[in-house]
């Protein structure tokens, strides 16, 4: 990134470990602090977003790269429920949303996720957009998820996981956190969109901008495993029961 600049709307910035990251403005629940991306190790333990506590529904099912990814059955903002296992023989892109997250709207505004899940949707890729919000808290409210999804230009399926048992499930931490499910149900990817954790993709980390999502979709459609599976996400925290 050029120079030094306010990443807007965050009210105060700091430095860690060399990256700008940036506390998200006061919510109805505090959020954490960003986690920086990693893809070849686990960040340290003051990085990591903390572990969400189960919720009561959970599945026994928890994700994992390489494996089956959890089956899940949700409604979208129309009440129309989607399947996951209806989606066999299909590359499926989960994402993790909140309307109001700062770096949800600069990811889709600015950075790596704009005009992404279009892009490929167009090539056959199911895209899907998770909301694991519980009722009263922020981006749960089905009015404010459809705002937001026509000013981020967002056409896929929301999905709504008010009792956080899908985001527990697959170990969702923060908005964005992106999932790649290959065809054949398995979990090839999960973690951060890109390792530029300003979600502007201006501060990427080694200075090169990795659009990780993008890359797994590619290495799917080769029908190989990505060359990264795993990283840490970045962004709010998931606001959960």
């Amino acid at each position: 990134m050029l120079g030094m600049k306010p990443i807007v709307p965050c009210a105060a910035a700091l430095v860690v470990a060399g990256l700008v990251a940036c506390k998200e403005p006061p919510e109805p629940a505090p959020a954490s602090p960003p986690s920086l991306p990693s893809a070849t190790a686990p960040a340290s333990p003051a990085a990591a977003a903390p572990a969400p506590a189960p919720a009561a529904n959970a599945t026994a099912t928890r994700a994992e790269v390489g494996k089956p990814a959890p089956d899940f059955a949700l409604k979208d903002l129309d009440g129309k429920t989607v399947k996951l296992s209806d989606l066999r023989g299909k590359t499926v892109v989960l994402e993790w949303f909140n309307p109001e997250c700062p770096f949800v709207k600069m990811s889709h505004t600015k950075g790596s996720l704009k005009g992404l899940a279009s892009k490929r949707t167009a090539l056959g890729i199911t895209w899907l957009a998770i909301d694991s919000s519980a009722p009263g808290k922020q981006g749960s409210d089905p009015a404010v998820i459809r705002d937001g999804a026509k000013r981020l230009g967002m056409t896929h399926p929301i999905l709504l996981d008010a009792d956080g048992a899908v985001g527990h499930a697959y170990g969702a931490t923060n908005t964005p956190h992106m999932f790649v499910i290959d065809p054949d149900g398995v979990l090839a990817y999960r973690g951060a969109i890109d390792n530029s954790p300003d979600a502007e993709g201006e501060s990427p980390t080694g200075g090169k901008l990795i659009n990780y999502v993008d890359a797994a979709l590619d290495a799917v459609a080769a029908k190989r495993a990505p060359d990264t599976k795993e990283t840490q996400a970045y962004g709010c925290s998931v606001k959960y029961p």
